[in-house]
């Protein structure tokens, strides 16, 4: 079963690359799984508001997630595997794809304009290290565009 890897955050990019990975794994018979990233706090506060400001953002993260599962449900039937974690993205990306190897493409997507975006930046200058192949949907495509070349 062909599993594609796809990183949520609130971007019309991860909405782009969600998009194509369903429409891979529907017609793959394969599978989808969501990976939520909360960034690890810099600051060092008093334990209890620390612990409270990254309770709220592991929260969002996982609000997030089973947002885009149920996106990803309606339009596909497919459910998800979801997956909150904490701390660096390009560390906790490559850390999910060394333990879980059935992964068999990291898909992100690109911004429309300017920078691709960081984490489009890293992995595609480290592709040829990644244990799977790496699919970049370009910020550009329609959703239409998307559903023709997925």
């Amino acid at each position: 079963m062909r599993v594609y890897l796809v990183v949520i955050d609130e971007t019309q990019e991860a909405h782009s690359a969600l998009r194509f990975a369903a429409r891979r794994a529907a017609d793959t018979q394969g599978a989808v799984h969501l990976l939520a990233l909360v960034p690890k706090q810099d600051f060092s506060a008093f334990g209890a508001v620390q612990a409270t400001i990254e309770e709220e953002a592991h929260d969002r993260a996982e609000v997030l997630a089973n947002s885009a599962a149920g996106e990803l449900i309606s339009e596909s039937g497919l459910v998800p595997q979801i997956a909150v974690k904490v701390g660096d993205a390009k560390a906790v990306i490559d850390e999910y794809l060394a333990e879980h190897t059935e992964v068999a493409a990291l898909v992100l997507g690109a911004a429309a304009e300017g920078n691709p975006g960081p984490l489009v930046t890293h992995f595609s200058a480290v592709a040829g290290q990644l244990p799977c192949p790496l699919f970049i949907v370009p910020g550009g495509l329609s959703e239409e565009e998307i559903d023709r070349i997925s």
